[in-house]
């Protein structure tokens, strides 16, 4: 979790922490156009008294130069939570900024686009749910916080990529729903020696669970951008950079993840590189920008221990070809609109709320029991 650390009334401060940052990343042309955009939106968020969180998918410029808060969409709603701000800008897509709202039913929740949305999140419905649930009565629901809030109200409780194994583990139960990425449930079923069964959506084929065996009733869901991660993909880079450490996102496939040297939620993905020694090398297999974020993060601190830009320090690579649609609608201009005219409001109906809200809560009190 980062927060901004310079005086986003000076515009002098702005050009020098986004210039060290951002140089590598774009043209010295391109970072000098960010610098106003950035200036103007800050100078606008603290005249609104909003608070803007940032997701780690978010574009260096809005990540490093104008969210308070950064992290992953937990996290973040959980500094919402504990913020008087009344206006809360989420960058990030729908899902995200619906968690934001949920926790913070009296705050104004804005988005900067109409379009932000997520193909994991989209690949279920409050319905899928419900018939699921009739299909294996009795049967617990764990929804990965990634989704909707209809989804979430129909859930027993909620996971995150980093603490779903625990939580899994903790129930007392031999079958779990587990939804909606298929990719998650693979990597959490091979943790766990928990059996996956992933049926059609219009349940077809679905089998009833072996009496004594752990198993997972998955879904067929799947992130756009992490499903087009492969094992060539790897091996490839391997061949060019034979000292490569691979960090994987557990809504890879489980073959990726297993390839990898490492497997991980975001926040975990940014620990390792933070902990482990100077010279290594790392290929990061998720969303592209928070590749790019940590290299800016590297560079900020070599800035800030007076080292020169090209010392030695952590190389990150990232295949740039897979992008995400979606977290890429929330650009410098569109916050800049949204925070003026507080347009693109989200909001969600009390009666989901609330559900939806008991199914975070569980999993915040389980992790807090857990020590999570």
């Amino acid at each position: 979790m980062n927060q901004l650390s310079f005086d986003q009334t000076n515009r002098e401060q702005t050009r020098d922490y986004l210039h060290a940052r951002l140089k590598g990343l774009h043209p010295e042309v391109e970072i000098e156009a960010k610098i106003d955009q950035v200036f103007n939106i800050n100078k606008l968020k603290l005249k609104k008294n909003a608070l803007v969180l940032g997701h780690n998918y978010m574009e260096p410029a809005l990540f490093h130069g104008v969210a308070d808060f950064t992290g992953d969409s937990l996290q973040l709603c959980q500094v919402a939570e504990k913020s008087e701000k009344p206006i809360l800008v989420y960058l990030g897509v729908e899902f995200m900024a619906e968690s934001a709202k949920i926790l913070n039913p009296e705050r104004k929740v804005l988005i900067p686009s109409q379009k932000a949305g997520c193909s994991l999140a989209s690949s279920i419905t409050a319905e899928d749910v419900r018939n699921l649930k009739k299909r294996y009565p009795g049967v617990p629901v764990v929804t990965y916080i990634n989704s909707y809030a209809d989804v979430k109200a129909e859930t027993d409780i909620c996971c995150t990529s980093s603490n779903a194994a625990k939580i899994v583990a903790a129930l007392d139960t031999d079958t779990v729903i587990f939804i909606p990425d298929e990719f998650l449930a693979q990597n959490v079923a091979a943790e766990t020696g928990t059996k996956l069964m992933v049926p059609k959506k219009d349940l077809s084929d679905a089998q009833d669970p072996q009496v004594g065996v752990k198993t997972f009733v998955g879904w067929k869901g799947r992130c756009e951008v992490h499903e087009e991660f492969t094992v060539a993909d790897i091996e490839r880079v391997r061949k060019q950079e034979p000292d490569v450490v691979v960090l994987a996102h557990p809504e890879c496939s489980l073959e990726v993840c297993q390839a990898a040297d490492f497997s991980g939620s975001t926040s975990a993905i940014i620990r390792y590189v933070e902990e482990r020694p100077e010279a290594a090398k790392y290929l990061i297999l998720t969303e592209c920008a928070m590749g790019d974020n940590i290299i800016a993060a590297i560079n900020g601190k070599k800035k800030d221990a007076g080292k020169p830009a090209d010392s030695p320090g952590p190389e990150v690579l990232r295949l740039c070809s897979v992008r995400c649609p979606h977290m890429a609608q929330i650009t410098l201009a569109d916050t800049m609109a949204a925070i003026e005219q507080e347009q693109y409001e989200v909001t969600v109906p009390e009666e989901i709320r609330i559900k939806a809200k008991a199914s975070i809560d569980r999993m915040l009190e389980m992790s807090a029991k857990l020590g999570l």
